[in-house]
Formats: structure tokens, sequence, C-alpha cells
């Protein structure tokens, strides 16, 4: 799997998650098989280049290349403008959000509410490209089927993302309409990467090796990309590489390996956002380390009523000894429920 220049180690990919996939988790997850982590999503406007959130969104140090960073906006000449920006950071790959759903964002016609106007889309796309043309910095479209079932025009859009320049297409199976509900499109997939010529990326509902390796046999697509899955469970991306290479599956993670994951995790994340910020953020992922754990309800109150990291690690050290660090996840009973 190629963009650009780029050669990816394998088809599993990251998927770029507004307030999920920050430079600590993108790390974990390379570290833990993925082929390629998207930064998340970038405002394309000037006046926030410089703001607190923005800032820590264009910090890549430590981060290996390609470094791709995921534009933005509706407007041609700024979207062209934050990419040479982006560039002048370290992005090495640009990629456009035409996927996002939420309301914010389609409320000043940026996301997925650009499907709704293919000229506009032709105009960003073609103004991004020669943008980043100069610096040999591809550029990438993530975009969804449509705005809604009954005007779906992925295949124009695939067209015409093909026909500006755009290096690979990531499609994720549903309109916007649709938010995360129902299921993803793969007939649609199937029926766009059979009309282009550049990398097909899938995305949607892809949470296990064997839906993996049955969305890039059926779409034909060139790599899969893990959004909501890989929340609290990164390993997923080595569990992926592992099962189309051999056909065999890993073992899950014991819980020693979890512990280092984790405090791995945090200990990156309460860097990055400082202490104030890092306790607070790092709740939502804690939750989801946690989610399919009986006994982890008390943890979790613990972790979400704690006001200082040292509250957070001390809380999540208890837990951990209750339990056999050599067992799997979900094999072993708390030595104190057991009793």
């Amino acid at each position: 799997m190629r963009i650009g220049q780029w050669q990816f180690p394998n088809p599993v990919f990251v998927a770029p998650m507004a307030g999920v996939t920050d430079r600590p988790f993108r790390r974990l997850c390379k570290k833990l098989g993925a082929g390629h982590a998207i930064s998340e999503m970038a405002a394309s406007n000037p006046k926030l280049w410089h703001s607190v959130k923005s800032s820590r969104r264009l910090d890549h140090r430590g981060e290996t290349d390609p470094i791709t960073v995921q534009l933005a906006g509706s407007d041609p000449a700024m979207m062209a403008e934050a990419a040479r920006f982006n560039i002048e950071k370290g992005a090495r790959i640009i990629d456009i959000n035409m996927g996002c759903p939420v309301k914010k964002v389609c409320n000043v016609a940026s996301g997925s509410a650009l499907l709704r106007d293919e000229a506009l889309i032709g105009r960003i796309l073609d103004s991004v490209v020669k943008a980043c043309q100069p610096f040999g910095v591809p550029v990438t479209l993530k975009t969804r089927t449509g705005w809604d079932r009954s005007s779906r025009n992925a295949l124009r859009i695939a067209h015409l993302a093909q026909e500006t320049g755009i290096a690979a297409l990531a499609l994720h199976g549903r309109t916007r309409a649709d938010m995360y509900e129902g299921q993803a499109e793969y007939d649609t997939m199937r029926e766009v990467r059979q009309h282009l010529s550049i990398p097909l990326i899938a995305n949607g509902d892809i949470d296990s090796p064997e839906k993996a390796r049955f969305v890039l046999e059926y779409t034909g697509a060139d790599a899969v990309m893990i959004g909501r899955a890989a929340q609290g469970r990164p390993w997923i991306f080595r569990e992926i590489t592992h099962y189309l290479d051999t056909g065999s599956h890993l073992p899950p993670p014991s819980y020693a390996e979890l512990r280092a994951c984790l405090l791995e995790h945090l200990d990156d994340h309460y860097g990055f956002y400082g202490e104030f910020t890092g306790v607070r953020s790092a709740r939502k992922h804690i939750g989801w380390y946690f989610a399919d754990q009986p006994d982890a309800q008390s943890l979790l109150q613990q972790v979400n009523q704690s006001l200082t990291t040292t509250e957070q690690i001390q809380a999540l050290e208890a837990w951990f000894a209750r339990h056999p660090a050599d067992a799997q996840l979900g094999q072993t009973t708390p030595a104190t429920l057991a009793a």
C-alpha cells in the first residue's frame, strides 16, 4: 500500500477521530501494529491555528513519518493556505475531511456537508493539490457515500478526486444522515473500487480480524481504516495484521500487558496535556479500556472523581493488583470476588 512516495508496512490504518487520535494515541497505535495514523481534524481558519487546541493538534514531536494532517474547511484558498502551513510544521501527507457528520462541522459547510456541493468539492481539491505539489506532498480525501440515502454520490466524488490529483481515497460506508447507525455500505465501496485507479481505504464497522479480511476481499480495497473499534483496544492493529499475514489469531492480552499498555498511554497522555487537562481527558480513554471488564464500575467511579494524575494511577494500580498478571483478559475473576 502506497500513498505518493510513501510505502506503508501494512494495510491497517488508524482513522482520524476528533478528541481521540491525538499524538499519544497515534504513537501507541503505531507501536501496536498500525500501518499508518492520521491526525485529528485541524481547522483551516488561520485565526484558530495558534489556539491551545490547534497547537496540540499540530504537535507531531516524536512521531514517525509520514505524518498526515487532516484539514477541515470549505474555502478553497484557506484550505490551500492551511495545507502549506501544515507542511511547514512537518506534514508529509495532507488529508481533506469531507466525512465528519457532526453538526458543528456541517453547520459551517465543512466535513460531510460539502457532499451537497460537488462544484465546491472540485475547487477545494484542486486548490489543495496545487498548493501541495511544489513540496511533493500527496493529498488524500476522506469522505462518505453521500449526504443521505437519496443522494449518494460517492462514485462521482471518487472520479472527481482522481481527476484532480488526489492520491488516495478513504471511504466511510455511510451517508451523513446515517451518522454511525446501520451497516456500512460495502457494496458501494466495491463499486467505487472497480472504477478507481488510485488506492481505496475502506472504513466502517471493521472491528475484528475476520471483518477486516472480509472487507478487503469483498470490496477490493487496498487498506482498511479502524476507528471506534480501536478505542480502548489499540492492540486490534496487531491482531488484524497478524491474522491477515497468517490466518491465525493472537491470544488476548494478559492483565500485565493491559497494565503496561495503559500506563504507557497515560504517561504520554499526561505529558502531552499537562496535569489539569490530562487527568480529565484521560477519563474517556480509561473508560474505553475497561468497558468490557465486569468488575470495573467502582474503578471507573474513582477514575472519574480523581483530580490528579497520581490519584488515577493509584486507583488503576489497586485494580490491577487484584488480577493475576499472566491471565488473559476476560479469562479470570478478581481474587477478591472469587474468594
